[in-house]
């Protein structure tokens, strides 16, 4: 089999637990069946509509020949570099695709104007661009499109011949690529955007790039047989039962690269889960760790770690020295069907509809808002050594200074609380800003993750949301050096990111969440202030 998954402690008596009881209720077969009453009847309607996944290995045969075909056209029109503009699974899933190849692809899944420029400067005119976006009205994707179409026809090129659709039957963009004469590739309806790593939204940019997607689609298959059948060693149902069924409940998924070929898969990973089981007040919540994290020495009691290693074994049930862990390993394709059929048998473990994101709405609502009024910015609490300072009345009431406005955040943790650092910035230019989920994780003694905005909103943002209410949110803005304009749209790429930022701000507020936003006015000079407020 090309997976393989070895449990110890909580984890293993979990699956001892529960999996008997999966198999017995037909869960797997279920599932494969597209049997859309597993989740409950309030589920039912949705989950109708959203398992065409579990078929994704066969219908998307086809595509493979047609995507070869295509990358051998941009070849001979002198194209060497795919861009892909998409965000959450749209990009992800290609991303750690191409990144586990070693291939070359630009994943733009940003609205920092820095970034976007980055992107637009990088080999143009021998590029083609790969649009994707599920229902058609991303406003991140829609603004990247556009930016590309005038640059294309700046350099004299037309867009026709370098602008790639992947969209669903039906959807806005559909009608306005077909009619604009762009190549068109259909997805499933039938798959959610972050269920869809084998389907068009992962294989056109991957195929494109360099990838052999085929190889990818023979790695799910080798495992897809036995996701399917009702058995105590199906690996889908060991997996979703260890993620999702620890007693006490583990709400917190510690994900490490520990030796694997997989670049990336964590990122991968926690789009799926975070906004699939982060809702109604529940959920797990994905962190993504290093190696040198924290976290995985700290012994906390909601935190369950799961290694992403180079052989996890053949025995299911494994001391590991003494650790509390869950242990996984086999090739990209295999790893992407396993998590998605565990992640949707964690849904039902959970008691939730794993494929709805109801609360993921509401900050795009507060965004469109800020949009279209575009008021003046909300004056600074204060302004610590260039650093704008913002944020909830509890924590901003509590602060004078940069150092105190942080310490009054992370006194809002509760005993089972985490912290949530959302950077919307260019992170090709301030890729440090990375190591702050290390510093607050030792200084808080709690679970940290990072996410680049608004990358982070199509991930970890129901969560944030929808999920368990224990997390506190740390917001790092920039000052762009260079704003850049979006071709018929009433917004810059500035005001867009500043209203993203916003717009979840106020959602997260609303709720009772703790936020505190910093804008670096002079990111360059502003960095070592903050590092050294956190030390």
């Amino acid at each position: 089999m090309s997976f393989h998954i070895s449990v110890s402690g909580a984890a293993a008596e979990a699956v001892r637990t529960v999996v008997p009881t999966l198999v017995a209720d037909l869960v797997a077969s279920g599932i494969t069946s597209l049997d859309p009453a597993l989740w409950g009847p309030e589920a039912e309607e949705e989950a109708g509509k959203r398992l065409g996944w579990t078929e994704s290995v066969v219908t998307s045969r086809p595509l493979v020949a047609e995507i070869l075909a295509l990358r051998e056209e941009l070849h001979a029109k002198g194209v060497s570099h795919i861009a892909l503009a998409g965000m959450g699974g749209s990009s992800l899933a290609p991303e750690v695709i191409t990144l586990t190849a070693g291939v070359d692809l630009t994943v733009l899944d940003a609205t920092d104007p820095g970034q976007v420029l980055a992107a637009l400067n990088d080999r143009l005119e021998s590029t083609a661009l790969v649009v994707s976006s599920k229902s058609g009205g991303t406003v991140e994707t829609d603004s990247q499109r556009r930016v590309f179409e005038r640059a294309f026809r700046d350099l004299g090129i037309d867009p026709v011949d370098r602008i790639i659709v992947v969209t669903d039957p039906g959807s806005p963009l559909e009608a306005s690529a077909t009619e604009a004469g762009y190549r068109v590739f259909n997805a499933d309806p039938t798959v959610g955007g972050r269920f869809s790593a084998l389907t068009a939204f992962g294989l056109v940019p991957s195929g494109l790039a360099g990838v052999d997607i085929g190889q990818l689609l023979d790695e799910a298959e080798a495992v897809s047989l036995a996701l399917a059948v009702d058995s105590v060693d199906n690996p889908g149902l060991i997996l979703g039962a260890a993620i999702a069924s620890t007693s006490p409940r583990r709400d917190k998924l510690a994900i490490v690269a520990d030796g694997t070929h997989i670049v990336g898969f964590a990122d991968w990973a926690e789009q799926l889960i975070a906004e699939s089981t982060g809702k109604i007040g529940t959920g797990i919540l994905p962190v993504v760790l290093d190696l040198d994290a924290p976290e995985l020495t700290a012994a906390l009691p909601d935190v369950q770690i799961v290694r992403v290693v180079a052989d996890a074994g053949d025995e299911v049930f494994v001391d590991h020295d003494g650790a509390d862990e869950i242990r996984v390993s086999g090739t990209l394709g295999a790893q992407f069907l396993v998590w998605e059929y565990a992640t949707v048998i964690a849904g039902r473990l959970l008691g939730i509809n794993p494929f709805d994101q109801p609360d993921v709405e509401s900050a795009k609502i507060a965004t469109r808002g800020l949009l279209d009024s575009r008021p003046e910015p909300e004056p600074a609490a204060f302004i610590s050594d260039g650093i704008e300072v913002r944020g909830t009345p509890h924590v901003i009431g509590a602060a004078s200074d940069l150092a105190s406005a942080i310490d009054a955040l992370l006194e809002e943790l509760g005993p089972d609380g985490y912290v949530a650092v959302q950077a919307y910035v260019d992170r090709l230019a301030l890729p440090q800003l990375a190591e702050l989920r290390g510093l607050l994780a030792t200084l808080s003694k709690r679970p940290v993750t990072f996410g680049w905005g608004p990358r982070f909103l199509h991930s970890t943002g129901q969560f944030h949301k929808g999920g368990t209410p224990t997390g506190v949110f740390l917001q790092i803005l920039s000052t762009p050096a260079e704003d850049l304009d979006i071709p018929d749209r009433p917004f810059t790429f500035g005001e867009l990111i500043q209203a993203q930022a916003g717009g979840d701000a106020s959602v997260l507020a609303d709720k009772g969440r703790p936020v505190l936003t910093l804008t670096l006015t002079d990111p360059a000079a502003n960095i070592s202030t903050l590092f050294s407020a956190l030390r």
